[in-house]
């Protein structure tokens, strides 16, 4: 990326550095950060910063009060992670309908468990016809979305005004109408944003909602789901099955329970991990830059209020 742009601008000059240790030297002169973070102490010395570019889709470690009222620009790379992503949730979907978790764990036992896999209650089922409930439908749900029309599965969104793009969604709801939705659903996808309000999103009151039997992912935040609720939930079969890409803490603690969840399938935040990743972060950043030098509107802009 730091090669890229020196390239491209050689009159500017570009730092790239591989951590944060030697960050205070070079703030005061920067113009343009780009990065997963800057705290409220660097800020500071940031005199001359005039706009920030995430690496991240997520901002929540940016959205402080002194960086609000800064008037600094925010945008980050909404859409380089979208075709992973929702690649990878299409490989959850299909892994707890098909229970390869299961399956892997008995290979590496030398068992062929064809009878046990079918006597679990939780039958290997199909995904057509079954209702896929995307909550925080943006760029990632959109592709998703995608993907679970070319299995034929029914596709329901959700997002905070109710609105969004349809093409392969049968129905749209406001997130304030959640609650209404959610029992009609066999697999529920959580994607929104981390914001204030969508702190635990999913928790114990949701997934009673939900019916016996449906299976819940989060590739969102850790935040977005209680994950004692969850917990709760599976020991108990009150749900069929669960996978979850994010957690509160990462790395996952040794200790947590979530390990021994009986039918959850946990994979390591590699969700939006691509061989592809760099090189369209590499673009978009490219053309953002072009567009902050030829005074043209920016896009991918976040949303200082809303906190995405």
């Amino acid at each position: 990326m730091a090669e890229t742009i020196r390239k491209r601008w050689p009159e500017m000059r570009v730092v790239h550095l591989p951590d944060y240790d030697n960050l205070p030297a070079e703030l005061p002169d920067t113009d343009i950060f780009v990065g997963y973070s800057l705290r409220v102490k660097q800020l500071k010395d940031a005199k001359k910063l005039k706009w920030i570019h995430s690496t991240a889709a997520g901002v929540a470690q940016l959205m402080y009060p002194e960086l609000r009222d800064a008037g600094i620009l925010v945008t980050n790379p909404s859409g380089v992670f979208s075709v992973p992503m929702a690649e990878h949730t299409m490989g959850l979907i299909v892994a707890l309908a098909r229970n390869f978790p299961d399956s892997v764990r008995q290979q590496d036992r030398a068992n062929w468990s064809q009878q046990e896999l079918w006597d679990r209650p939780q039958h290997l089922a199909e995904v057509n016809g079954q209702v896929l409930l995307i909550v925080g439908y943006g760029s990632i749900g959109r592709e998703l979305a995608k993907r679970a029309k070319a299995f034929e599965m029914r596709v329901w969104g959700v997002t905070r005004s109710g609105e969004g793009h349809g093409d392969h969604v049968e129905k749209m709801t406001p997130a304030a109408k959640l609650h209404e939705v959610l029992p009609e659903a066999d697999y529920v996808v959580v994607s929104a944003p981390e914001t204030a309000e969508t702190k635990h999103l999913i928790g114990a009151a949701e997934i009673a909602k939900m019916k016996r039997g449906a299976r819940l992912i989060n590739v969102g935040r850790g935040s977005l789901l209680d994950e004692r609720a969850l917990i709760s939930a599976l020991e108990e079969a009150k749900l069929a099955g669960a996978a979850i890409d994010v957690a509160e803490t990462e790395p996952l603690p040794a200790e947590s329970p979530l390990w021994k969840t009986p039918n959850l399938f946990i994979t390591p935040h590699t969700s939006a991990l691509s061989d592809r990743l760099w090189k369209r972060q590499t673009a978009l950043l490219v053309e953002l830059v072009e567009r902050w030098f030829s005074g043209k509107e920016m896009f991918n802009c976040v949303d200082l209020e809303r906190g995405y």
